[in-house]
């Protein structure tokens, strides 16, 4: 046997157990490790102390600036005992509070919160505009801060308004008050269309106006800062009113008869709600009559911006007859409810089957109006406002007013609305004294409170069939319909009332509107729920004041 033998190989190297990294590498590994816990115990740093990236991004706690805005909120709106609570001492806020406002005559604070910061000591800053209206003055304005800290004990993480004097005024102090000091300057004076002279002491409605015309001198007086024992006054903060009067008598077209029986009526309103009224010429514009109630403060009879309601029907008539869809005889169904979008519905769920035009007129039947929504373009309340009524056009009457809008409906539940003066339809006392001037005239003649003023209105008159329709429908409505209220008196008065919602939750603003010989009337009343329950009295009061028409 033969045996064969390969060449031998290299030896073996001898077999050792694997070994770890290089000693360099575990020494990075150990240096990697130590960063990385550093950094966690770093970050774990910031977030304790709250700065960083784990900081607020947005500053100052959120809840202490919510704080802040509620104290503003609830002062402002003369919820006082409730900002009391967000401080640190609630009952002498609360009582503090309320002297600061009603000791100065302030109707209503506008307060608002500026940019808040958080102070060294954890507390946050707020600083605040404090805009005061003064009562029959003007605005007090100035600067003042808030302080909030975080409470202790059982509100632990609430954040408390910080109380003190000089949080309500930066000089207001344990030593130191304000007083209201008002000069006497007799009030503006004004002529009327007579000669004779008015002033706002005996009619207080035309306190507004009379200002605005430029009569006389505009009431006047100072804040006064002032020391709590003494009476020393340290300083004036603000003054009111020119520093002289001028002693200028304006000229308007005012009437004394009818503003003083105007003023009269307002002062009967058993409830004292808010209510204001305008009586001007239908023949000319010219205004008789401005009231308002309370007397002082907002004149709402030529500047307020209300929902007419029903009484807008005259609008809605004059569209409805002009383009033929109705005459006054024409069967016009009066159901209880109807839905358009929403439920609609008659005052008190009254209905009339069978009713003709001027049932539904007469009776101010809300359905009925609304039945005959498609008879007319959506534009076509707004059109006719404009062309033949003025509204919506820029008036000069002399002083600031407020013109009307009448804007297009946006769907078919606001065009149902604005056929019963609903939806967004905006007017005051003196628009609806001047659509009722131009039904029962059929032209539109622009109000003024001072002769010859620009006139700058373009206007179409009424076809003199829809005239004549108008004022017998507005004449049937006092001897027959809602507006009895006013039958008893003397003259072919003619009216319409309305009704107005506010919202869900308030009360319906009552109107009516009115007119005799020459002179047209309107009356809102806020929270009057009707308008023959809450305007007919105002109105029937100031017509049996006045036999005459303005002359």
């Amino acid at each position: 046997m033969t045996t064969h033998h390969g060449t031998p190989g290299p030896p073996l190297a001898p077999w050792n157990p694997p070994q770890g990294p290089p000693r360099r590498s575990r020494t990075a590994l150990i240096a990697l490790l130590a960063v990385l816990l550093a950094l966690a115990l770093t970050a774990l740093g910031l977030y304790v102390t709250k700065t960083g990236p784990f900081a607020r991004a947005s500053g100052p706690d959120p809840a202490a600036r919510a704080q802040a805005r509620g104290f503003l909120a609830d002062w402002s709106h003369d919820r006082l005992d409730a900002a009391g609570a967000r401080t640190t001492h609630p009952a002498e806020a609360s009582r503090v509070l309320g002297s600061f406002t009603s000791g100065l005559e302030i109707t209503r604070p506008r307060l608002t919160a500026g940019t808040a910061r958080e102070e060294k000591d954890g507390a946050v800053e707020v600083p605040f505009t404090a805009r005061m209206p003064v009562k029959g003055l003007g605005t007090w304005t100035y600067t003042s801060r808030l302080t909030l800290r975080e409470a202790k004990g059982g509100d632990g993480g609430r954040w408390l308004v910080d109380w003190g004097l000089g949080l309500v005024h930066p000089r207001l102090s344990d030593t130191a008050k304000f007083r209201l000091d008002r000069e006497d300057t007799n009030g503006p004076k004004a002529k009327d269309r007579h000669g004779k002279t008015l002033t706002s002491a005996a009619a207080p409605s035309l306190a507004p106006v009379l200002a605005q015309l430029g009569g006389g001198g505009a009431p006047r007086g100072a804040i006064r800062l002032v020391d709590r024992t003494s009476g020393e006054v340290l300083r004036t903060e603000t003054k009111f009113g020119a520093k002289e009067a001028t002693g200028k008598v304006a000229t308007t077209t005012l009437d004394r008869t009818w503003q003083k029986a105007a003023e009269h009526a307002l002062a009967a309103e058993p409830e004292g709600r808010n209510a204001s009224l305008v009586a001007l010429r239908s023949d000319t514009g010219e205004i008789l009559a401005v009231a308002n109630s309370p007397a002082t403060g907002f004149n709402r009879a030529v500047s307020g911006t209300y929902a007419p309601g029903s009484t807008f029907k005259l609008v809605t008539s004059s569209a409805l007859l002009m383009k033929g869809v109705v005459r006054p005889d024409t069967v016009v169904d009066c159901p209880k409810r109807l839905v358009v979008g929403k439920e609609f519905h008659n005052v008190e769920t009254s209905f009339f089957p069978g009713a003709t035009f001027r049932k539904d007129f007469t009776e101010s039947c809300n359905t009925a109006f609304i039945s005959l929504r498609d008879k007319l373009a959506p534009t076509a309340l707004g059109d006719v406002a404009r062309e033949y009524y003025g509204i919506g056009q820029e008036w000069h009457i002399g002083v600031p007013s407020y013109d009307g809008s009448v804007p297009a409906p946006k769907d078919e539940t606001e065009k149902a609305a604005s056929m019963i003066g609903q939806a967004r339809l905006q007017a005051n006392p003196l628009i609806m004294a001047s659509v009722t001037a131009t039904a029962a005239t059929g032209r539109f003649r622009m109000p003024h409170l001072v002769p010859h003023p620009q006139d700058t209105t373009k206007t179409t008159p009424l076809p003199a069939g829809v005239t004549t329709d108008l004022r017998a429908l507005m004449r049937a409505t006092v001897t027959e319909g809602t507006a009895r209220v006013l039958a008893d008196l003397p003259g072919e008065i003619g009216g319409k009332t309305g009704t107005a919602e506010v919202s869900d939750d308030a009360p319906n603003n009552g109107w009516m509107v009115a007119h005799r010989g020459d002179v047209a009337l309107a009356c809102v009343v806020e929270g009057g729920v009707t308008g023959s329950g809450s305007a007919g009295p105002i109105l029937h009061d100031l017509l049996s004041r006045v036999p005459g028409d303005g002359e």
